[in-house]
């Protein structure tokens, strides 16, 4: 597995956009398109060009921001897709196409002859053109293996850059992954795409596995936005396979959080302070034990730095801390305490936690502190 070899391919402003309820504008598409081009990733599917209107505006401006990223237009398997595709002046189309027996019968209601003769069709339209082609097989996890071999072998013979193996309702396991996305590569030696849905919490597994097994390409989202659960995400891919499989993309990372906010805010979809990579809780620490650790050593607890990511530490104070993580805290206050006055103090600063049912803030801990300078003032004078 070489870095050289992995492609991130950005679906944000396409399959993000499906998301049920979210819209974004001509300018938050293009700021977002630049955004992902700062950060270094290699691939934007920009939207669908056939929409027209102010989406084929938004893909014509993209395209023409001198961006280092390859921009590819969405489309069906259809010619008039793929010229409104080519009219925009994008250097890459993915064609799509459902391939599997569920779709192919009750979505499109045709044969599996016909998905083949169309999607050789449209692959040789585009090629004559001079773009790169991704060729999409919608619903591959739960299509026919030897159908979708076929499937995959034609693609190629029609000049197909690469196949998109599509996990169309997110039902695949990484185990699974791996067996199918290897026969794919071993069999057939097209590129790879791997493009998963979140729906049983496997996205990122499950693209992972897609690597392991060969997929050179991972398809991804900010957020991890798409239909339904959502696709595998941005930052949790590239992040995983930094420090899972070890292989640096050269993303820059540290800008990540800042284009999860910016998304989340233009989606209207808030980031739960749990979010993986780039939540407001993943470099919060509470527990004493934790807090002390991290302190005292950030690996401990963290397996990358807070900055990597653009994001901070912070020592929480709550029912949880411990003695060590309260001087930390009122130091930067410019109090010293001492670890007798920080295990009296630690008594009420739990209790009052317990009774707002939430960590507290700076002013309630020097309220806390002054109430007990007093106490101890009153306890001598006595």
């Amino acid at each position: 597995m070489k870095k050289e070899e992995i492609k991130i391919v950005d679906t944000t402003l396409r399959d993000g956009e499906q998301t049920a309820g979210v819209v974004f504008s001509k300018t938050e598409k293009v700021q977002i398109a630049k955004m992902l081009d700062e950060l270094g990733v290699h691939q934007i599917e920009a939207g669908i060009p056939v929409m027209g209107g102010d989406e084929e505006e938004a893909i014509k401006t993209i395209v023409k921001s001198g961006l280092k990223a390859s921009i590819m237009g969405w489309n069906r398997a259809v010619i008039s897709d793929i010229e409104a595709s080519l009219r925009c002046g994008v250097d890459a189309v993915a064609i799509s196409i459902s391939t599997s027996d569920i779709h192919i019968k009750y979505k499109l209601r045709k044969t599996r002859e016909w998905v083949l003769e169309n999607m050789v069709k449209a692959c040789e339209f585009a090629k004559k053109h001079g773009v790169y082609v991704s060729v999409n097989a919608e619903d591959a996890s739960r299509t026919d293996l030897e159908f979708l071999l076929e499937f995959a072998r034609l693609a190629k013979q029609a000049g197909a850059d690469r196949l998109r193996f599509c996990d169309t309702v997110g039902i695949l396991e990484p185990f699974t992954t791996y067996e199918i996305i290897k026969k794919i590569v071993d069999e057939v030696g097209i590129p790879v795409e791997m493009h998963t849905h979140n729906d049983f919490g496997m996205a990122t597994a499950n693209t992972l596995a897609g690597v392991k097994a060969g997929a050179t390409y991972v398809g991804v989202t900010v957020n991890g936005l798409g239909e339904r659960a959502g696709n595998a995400a941005l930052e949790e891919v590239v992040m995983a396979l930094k420090y899972i499989y070890n292989v640096d993309l050269d993303i820059k990372t540290f800008k990540l959080k800042e284009i999860c906010e910016y998304v989340a805010k233009a989606s209207a979809r808030e980031l739960p302070v749990n979010k993986t990579i780039v939540g407001k809780n993943i470099f919060a620490h509470e527990s004493g034990i934790h807090a002390d650790g991290v302190l005292k050593y950030p690996k401990t607890y963290e397996v990358f730095s807070p900055e990597e990511v653009g994001g901070e530490r912070q020592i929480v104070i709550g029912k949880h801390s411990g003695t060590h993580a309260l001087i930390r805290k009122f130091s930067e206050y410019g109090i010293q305490l001492t670890e007798e006055e920080a295990t009296e103090l630690l008594k009420s600063v739990r209790a009052l936690a317990v009774e707002l049912k939430r960590p507290l803030f700076d002013k309630e801990l020097m309220y806390l502190y002054q109430d007990y300078l007093k106490q101890k003032a009153e306890t001598k004078g006595v």
